[in-house]
């Protein structure tokens, strides 16, 4: 371990503005399908009235993280859920012979490690800090007892819940079913990308990401990512200012995906 990674302490009872913290892991399971894609605050508490909203933040506590530092680890039990305010959480998950596979980046107003906690059984990911970040922790104890209380914001819950199964299996299906490596790189970009300037005419995204990273998550080597990246800058399909993606050819990217 990095002297930049830090792991969050963990107790059995958090007071109010105490972190969350993981406990020693243990043997991983199945991972499962639904834990994967985004839980927006603003899906479970917009709209609701003022005094809910306040119970909400009442069983929270803010924390401020660095870099590094793991909010949690595959086979502990879920015991918090995190709402990112501010800064990116990477979530991987590690094979049988020790290799992490990054699977995406939480981005802030996303609760991360909502499936678990609800089920009261493990975390199947490891949720790390790319960057400072902070973060409104909420125990699951008071969590579910929000819930309970609260019928419209658990229904949000299982709406939600059921967005990221299908959201998940459809990622597997593009995974298993892409045909080459151009394709999953194009579908990774047009997924990453958003629209900007004065009328949305141009695609954007921020990579923060290395190729390698980017090789795990669409499954392929890193060095086919580089290859590609230059190839497809040869082609005018994309061009790269720094660390931002400005898609090009939007229509061309969709061609190698339909291919």
């Amino acid at each position: 371990m990095t002297s930049q990674m830090r792991i969050v302490p963990q107790v059995k009872r958090r007071r109010k503005h105490e972190p969350a913290v993981p406990r020693t892991p243990r043997p991983l399971q199945a991972i499962a399908s639904s834990l994967a894609g985004p839980f927006l605050k603003e899906r479970l508490l917009g709209n609701l009235p003022r005094p809910v909203l306040e119970g909400f933040d009442a069983i929270s506590s803010s924390q401020t993280y660095p870099k590094g530092t793991i909010l949690f680890v595959e086979g502990q039990e879920a015991c918090s859920v995190f709402i990112l305010s501010s800064g990116r959480v990477k979530l991987t998950t590690a094979s049988a012979d020790g290799k992490s596979l990054l699977l995406r980046i939480a981005e802030p107003g996303e609760m991360i490690g909502l499936p678990g906690t609800i089920s009261g059984k493990i975390y199947v990911l490891t949720a790390e800090a790319l960057e400072p970040v902070q973060v409104n922790v909420i125990s699951r104890a008071p969590f579910m007892g929000f819930l309970r209380e609260h019928g419209e914001a658990a229904l949000r819950v299982a709406e939600i819940l059921n967005e990221i199964y299908h959201a998940t299996f459809r990622e597997l299906q593009h995974l298993a079913l892409s045909g080459s490596a151009a394709e999953k790189l194009a579908r990774f970009l047009l997924d990453a990308a958003v629209p900007r300037g004065p009328s949305n005419s141009q695609l954007r995204a921020r990579l923060t990401l290395t190729h390698e990273e980017i090789g795990g998550i669409i499954g392929v080597a890193r060095e086919t990512v580089t290859r590609l990246f230059a190839s497809f800058k040869r082609e005018h399909l994309i061009e790269l200012q720094g660390s931002t993606l400005v898609i090009v050819d939007k229509a061309g990217l969709e061609r190698l995906v339909r291919a």
